[in-house]
């Protein structure tokens, strides 16, 4: 693939403004015919530049008002212990975010809970009743002061 160019830059960064903006509104904000801008970005999303279009949902308002971190310590990383912890982690609608690490921790994953108590069961019933699951460390968010995509 070849490198991204100006326009396909502008078009990335309008899209990442509002992913539901029209070709036609395109065109006129890069003063450009609206056919070339839709077959770049048919090209981006071909190419993989352009992952997937998606809705961000305010989670306060669908009653997820505390944001907490997890990290996990498994008692190994063999394959059986790792494939049964995924299997077992994506089950749990709570869960948002999974990242295998380096460091004290095996990984790393992000919640949205309803409330502190909704983050203790959490923990307790699902979490650490996970086979190969030694111990968490948990640490709550108080406010989100950056949320953003790449820049371009």
């Amino acid at each position: 693939m070849k490198p991204l160019d100006t326009i396909d830059k502008k078009i990335l960064a309008l899209l990442q403004k509002n992913a539901r903006m029209t070709v036609k509104e395109m065109s006129k904000q890069l003063n450009l015919s609206s056919t070339p801008i839709f077959e770049r970005i048919k090209k981006l999303e071909k190419n993989g530049v352009i992952d997937h279009y998606t809705v961000v949902l305010n989670q306060e308002k669908m009653g997820k008002k505390l944001n907490a971190f997890v990290h996990i310590s498994l008692k190994d990383h063999s394959k059986q212990i790792v494939e049964a912890f995924v299997e077992r982690i994506m089950s749990i609608p709570e869960v948002v975010e999974c990242h295998f690490t380096t460091g004290n921790y095996s990984i790393f994953i992000k919640v949205l809970c309803k409330n502190n108590e909704h983050l203790m069961h959490l923990l307790n019933d699902s979490i650490l009743s996970i086979s190969g699951v030694i111990s968490t460390e948990t640490f709550i968010s108080l406010d989100q002061q950056i949320d953003r995509q790449i820049k371009i």
